[in-house]
């Protein structure tokens, strides 16, 4: 009987540490590219989106198969294991159904099929802010890939200051967030324990600060001012290109070659990180598909093979260079690694790209996987990001975190 009790008990243990894993995104196979979100005002960038706003999700499969394709919604925790939610609790209706919208492309050398997907629909309805992974999986029930989006309601107003680092060291290098939470329907009782907060630099959750605590609390407004805790490295501008012509030089590219499709490479981009500041406009390593002489530019654009190429060293065997944006929601992977060329002494790499306007950055990531973004592009206090902070919420007793509030501003007007 003592066995039993005890075989059970590892049962009940090893649920509770499988329940409790945190979830990540799982990135997509070759085929699928180009996945998008729409929300609101935003493409392609991090879904935060308002309570019964709709979410539009996008992506083109090139293997020319008009497969099948499911999504699943799951919610979750601030820190992203699983909530003990039940479906029925955050869906109205029901997941796991086929998107039934696409269409094949059309007068392009790269065939694809384009699957638009949008919550809420007939089927399927969100109840309930807090976190979410939507998950899609092809006919096998096998996973493709997953994105988190968030959703929050508007109970909680969050003001934002950015403030260069008051940590002299790093004054040149380093944008600091300031930020005040209040509201006027709920009473924040016990705020270090029941209000959580997640700041987000240029919508990548790779690099976000989650969880600081309020310094203080001044009436009913709760204060973030920290000396080091919320700072970011400024980083520099994005680089970019536009292919929206996909037989003529655009801006960045500097020649072009016809194969099985359209290759397109850009110029050599150099080492920054060494130079000053020089104040470049960009869309914070967002992209844009765009295409010249389209009605419908997600069937009518155009794949190509961009070619990449920068002026670097080679660097020891335990750092990599990587070609870094939100073209493939910041990923670090096989496809965006550099190789040096000992002939022309650069980095370079390609990637199968949808026409449109880009931006990336290099970055260096080592064998462990830390990554650093200012070392080939440097850290400048001047540069332009974009910040967002989500509030959320778990009042005792509460069975799940809610986001109730959501602010946003960029470092423009950044002061001391």
């Amino acid at each position: 009987m003592k066995t039993l009790i005890t075989y059970i008990t590892s049962l009940l243990l090893c649920s509770n540490l499988a329940f409790s894993q945190v979830e990540f995104e799982v990135q997509p196979p070759d085929y699928i590219k180009t996945i998008t979100f729409k929300s609101n005002t935003h493409e392609s960038e991090l879904p935060i989106l308002k309570l019964n706003n709709r979410l539009q999700l996008e992506f083109d499969a090139i293997n020319g198969d008009e497969a099948d394709f499911y999504y699943v919604i799951d919610h979750f925790n601030f820190d992203w294991t699983p909530s003990r939610l039940m479906k029925s609790e955050y869906l109205e209706g029901f997941d796991n159904v086929r998107i039934v919208n696409y269409e094949n492309s059309f007068n392009t050398y790269q065939i694809y099929s384009h699957y638009n997907l949008q919550i809420p629909n007939s089927q399927t309805r969100i109840k309930l802010s807090g976190n979410y992974m939507l998950k899609i999986y092809n006919e096998d029930n096998e996973l493709m890939f997953s994105r988190k989006f968030m959703i929050y309601e508007n109970l909680a107003n969050v003001g934002l200051t950015i403030k260069r680092s008051r940590d002299v060291k790093y004054i040149k290098q380093k944008q600091c967030v300031d930020f005040k939470i209040s509201s006027s329907t709920l009473l924040f009782n016990n705020p270090k324990q029941t209000i959580k907060t997640l700041v987000i630099q240029n919508n990548n959750l790779n690099t976000a600060i989650n969880n600081l605590k309020p310094l203080y609390t001044l009436g009913r407004e709760l204060i973030y001012r920290y000396d080091t805790e919320s700072s970011f490295w400024g980083g520099n501008e994005y680089l970019y290109f536009e292919n929206k012509d996909v037989r003529g030089a655009n801006i960045g590219v500097q020649f072009i070659d016809l194969k099985d499709i359209y290759n397109h490479y850009l110029f050599t981009d150099i080492i920054r990180a060494n130079r000053p500041y020089t104040y470049n406009p960009d869309i914070n390593g967002n992209f844009l598909i765009t295409a010249l002489d389209t009605d419908n530019v997600t069937i009518e654009a155009d794949y190509t093979v961009l070619h990449f190429s920068i002026q670097h060293p080679e660097i020891s065997n335990d750092r990599n260079i990587h070609v870094y944006g939100n073209f493939n929601n910041y990923a670090i992977t096989d496809d965006t690694k550099m190789a040096f060329n000992p002939s022309t002494g650069y980095y370079e790499t390609n990637l199968t790209l949808k026409q449109g306007f880009y931006n990336y950055k290099y970055v260096q990531v080592d064998n462990n996987g830390t990554l650093d973004e200012g070392a080939i592009s440097g850290n400048f206090d001047q540069t332009e990001n974009n910040y967002k902070v989500l509030v959320y919420y778990r009042d005792l007793g509460a069975r799940y975190d809610k986001i109730i509030g959501f602010g946003e501003t960029t470092s423009l007007n950044i002061s001391n």
